[in-house]
C-alpha cells in the first residue's frame, strides 16, 4: 500500500510539473506616461529604443492600442480587474485633484482598488503562479488606514517599489544598482531579474510597472549627456532628459528579456508591453513640453487620442508571428481575460462579475481578427494637463467625445483624421446621435458616476485654492 502511495504521489507530482511546463510565464511591462510615438518603432525621431524595437520585430505590434483612462490609476485598475474604471468607480489618479470652484463638482469616487475585486495576480496565484510586482502600484488608499489595498494584499508574493526613504529617480544615501548607477529604474530591474532567476521551477507572473518617464523629469547623468549632444531642434522630440528616461526604460526591458533568455524561459513566456496613458505635453504653461504625441492631438489628461492611444507590443513565441502589425482596437481591460486564457486558468469569467475586456488570443493568432464592440472612456474629473470632464466612445473608425460642462460633442473619423482636427458632428448628425445613445447606454450599464453642477462655481478661480495651474 505504501509503495502504491509513493507511486501515486510521484505520478501526481510529475503530472503537475508537466502541466506547469505547458503554461507560459507572463511578463507584463507597463510604462508610465509613455505616449503613442514614444518608441523609435512607433515613430519617435529622437528617442532610442533598440530593445523594444527588437521586441516588436520578434512579436506583434498594435497601432490602435488604448489605455482605459487618460491618467494612471484607473488604467492600472483596469489591468488588474479587466473592468472599465467607470464600473469600478476608480476614475482618477489617486488621490486626484480638488477644484472647489470649477463649473462641475466631481463625484465621490473610489480612491483605491477595493479588495472585493479579484486581481489578475490573485487569479494567477490561485492557479499556481508565483507573482511579483516591481515599481509603481498607485492603487492603494492614500487617506486613512484601509487594509487590503497594497500589492501584497492584492495577490502578489513579492512587491518592491523603491528603496526606503528614496524619492524621485536619483537614489540617495549610497544606494546603487548592481551596475553602480544610482538610478531607480536600474535598481528595480535588478530586483525583477532576480525574481526571474529565483522562479525557474514554476510559472510566474512578473508585473513590472515602471515609474519612467513620469515626472519628475530626471535622467541618468550619462544618458542625459549622451542625448544633449544629439538634440536636433527641428525634430518633434528634442528633450534630452526625457530621452534619457525613455532610454533607461528600454535598457531595463532589454535586461529583463536577456534574463529570460539566460534562464531558458524566453520561448515559454508571454511578454506584454504597454503604457498607462498618453505622454505629458505642454498645457496651460505648466510644463516645458516634455514630449509630443504628434500626429495625435494633445496628451495625458486630455479627451483626445493623445491622452489614451499608447504603444503596445506582445510577444508569445509559437502564438504571435514575428513582425506582424495589427490595427484592431484593443484596450488595457482586455489583458485580464487574455492572461487567464493563456495560462489555462479555469473559470476566468467567474473571478470578477461583469468583466469588460475581450480575450485577445484570437487576435494574437490572426492580426486581422476583429471584435464586435465599441470602446469607452469616462473621466468625470478636471486635469491640470487636459480638459474638463468628458466621456468618449470609439466605434469602428469613428470617435465621439462628449464634454460634460456644456454637453457639447465632437465627432472624428480617425481613418481620415487621426489628429482629430475636423469635427463632423453636424455633417454626420445621425452617426453622432447613434454613438451618443450608445455612450449613454454604456454609462448607465456600468453605473458610471457623473459630475454635477457646482453651487460654488466661480469662473475667476478656475483652479481653486491649493491646485497647481
Amino acid at each position: 500500500m505504501r509503495y502504491l502511495l509513493i507511486l501515486l504521489t510521484a505520478f501526481t507530482t510529475a503530472a503537475a510539473a508537466e502541466e506547469d511546463s505547458d503554461r507560459p510565464n507572463v511578463v507584463f511591462l507597463l510604462a508610465d506616461d509613455l505616449g503613442w510615438t514614444g518608441l523609435n518603432c512607433f515613430g519617435s525621431d529622437f528617442y532610442e529604443t533598440p530593445n523594444l524595437d527588437r521586441l516588436a520585430a520578434t512579436g506583434m505590434k498594435f497601432t490602435d492600442a488604448y489605455a482605459a483612462c487618460t491618467v494612471c490609476s484607473p488604467t492600472r485598475a483596469s489591468i488588474m480587474t479587466g473592468m472599465y474604471p467607470a464600473r469600478l468607480h476608480l476614475t482618477d489618479f489617486i488621490a486626484g485633484q480638488h477644484r472647489p470652484f470649477a463649473k462641475l463638482s466631481i463625484p465621490d469616487w473610489t480612491k483605491q482598488l477595493e479588495s472585493r475585486h479579484v486581481t489578475i495576480a490573485e487569479a494567477l496565484k490561485d492557479a499556481g503562479y508565483r507573482t511579483g510586482h516591481f515599481g509603481k502600484w498607485h492603487l492603494n488608499a492614500k487617506e486613512g488606514k484601509v487594509k487590503g489595498t497594497d500589492a501584497l494584499s492584492q495577490g502578489f508574493d513579492v512587491s518592491i517599489e523603491r528603496p526606503k526613504g528614496s524619492r524621485g529617480y536619483l537614489l540617495k544615501n549610497g544606494v546603487t544598482a548592481e551596475a553602480g548607477t544610482n538610478y531607480l529604474t536600474d535598481w528595480l530591474t535588478d530586483a525583477a531579474c532576480r525574481f526571474v532567476e529565483e522562479t525557474e521551477d514554476q510559472p510566474f507572473f512578473l508585473y513590472f510597472a515602471y515609474n519612467v518617464p513620469h515626472t519628475p523629469i530626471q535622467g541618468r547623468a550619462d544618458l542625459v549627456e549622451y542625448f544633449r549632444a544629439r538634440v536636433d531642434e527641428s525634430a518633434v522630440h528634442k528633450n534630452p532628459v526625457y530621452a534619457a528616461m525613455v532610454k533607461s526604460l528600454d535598457l531595463s526591458v532589454g535586461r529583463v528579456l536577456q534574463q529570460l533568455e539566460d534562464s531558458g524561459l524566453a520561448q515559454n513566456t508571454l511578454v506584454v508591453f504597454i503604457s498607462d496613458n498618453g505622454g505629458l505635453t505642454q498645457r496651460y504653461g505648466r510644463h516645458d513640453g516634455f514630449t509630443e504625441n504628434l500626429p495625435l492631438r494633445r496628451g495625458k489628461g486630455s479627451a483626445y487620442e493623445g491622452g489614451v492611444r499608447v504603444p503596445a507590443i506582445v510577444r508569445w513565441p509559437g502564438v504571435t508571428r514575428p513582425g506582424v502589425t495589427s490595427d484592431t482596437p484593443v484596450m488595457t481591460i482586455d489583458f485580464y481575460r487574455t492572461l487567464l486564457a493563456a495560462s489555462g486558468t479555469k473559470g476566468s469569467d467567474s473571478h470578477n462579475k461583469n468583466i469588460d475586456g475581450e480575450n485577445l488570443l484570437p487576435l494574437f493568432r490572426n492580426a486581422e481578427h476583429e471584435f464586435d464592440r465599441s470602446l469607452f472612456w469616462h473621466y468625470p474629473h478636471y486635469h491640470a494637463g487636459g480638459d474638463s470632464p468628458y466621456s468618449a466612445i470609439r466605434s469602428g473608425d469613428w470617435r465621439l467625445i462628449e464634454f460634460h460642462e456644456d454637453r457639447s460633442t465632437r465627432l472624428y473619423n480617425l481613418r481620415t483624421d487621426l489628429g482629430e482636427e475636423t469635427d463632423l458632428s453636424e455633417e454626420h448628425s445621425d452617426r453622432r446621435d447613434e454613438m451618443l445613445r450608445e455612450l449613454h447606454h454604456w454609462r448607465s450599464e456600468v453605473d458610471a458616476q457623473m459630475p454635477t453642477l457646482n453651487p460654488n462655481y466661480d469662473p475667476a478661480k478656475p483652479f481653486g485654492r491649493g491646485n497647481r495651474k
